[in-house]
């Protein structure tokens, strides 16, 4: 069972900037993909950000959601075992819960999803 938690949160003016970071309990290089979804309040959780974790890439590919294009980065480290969300230019609509993410599909094609607690970002006007 991995292990994810969050930190970084907090509260923030809009354009200003918060780094996020996910820890893993095991080697992120074990897993397929890791990202981060965000949760506002009455809203559906959404894909913020994602990027593949397998050793055949060094760095990973990403993607982004299209409102934080140009001004988010996801990126991993496979020493330290985590996978961070750097933000800049916030805004107030990036306001909400942002958990981190983690899939692993085995050989058999069976996909196992996993969840960190959620750390709390918060961009007033």
């Amino acid at each position: 069972q991995l292990q994810l938690v969050e930190s970084g949160g907090g509260l923030v003016q809009a354009g200003g900037s918060l780094r996020l970071s996910c820890a893993a309990s095991g080697s992120i290089l074990s897993t397929n993909a890791m990202g981060w979804y965000r949760q506002a309040p009455g809203k559906q959780r959404e894909l913020v950000a994602r990027i593949t974790t397998t050793a055949f890439t060094k760095y990973g590919f990403t993607n982004y959601a299209d409102s934080v294009k140009g001004r988010f980065t996801i990126s991993r480290d496979n020493v330290k075992n985590t996978v961070d969300l750097q933000m800049n230019s916030l805004k107030p609509e990036d306001t909400g819960v942002y958990y981190c993410h983690s899939m692993v599909v085995i050989s058999t094609g069976t996909k196992y999803e996993y969840w960190g607690q959620g750390t709390q970002v918060t961009v007033s006007s």
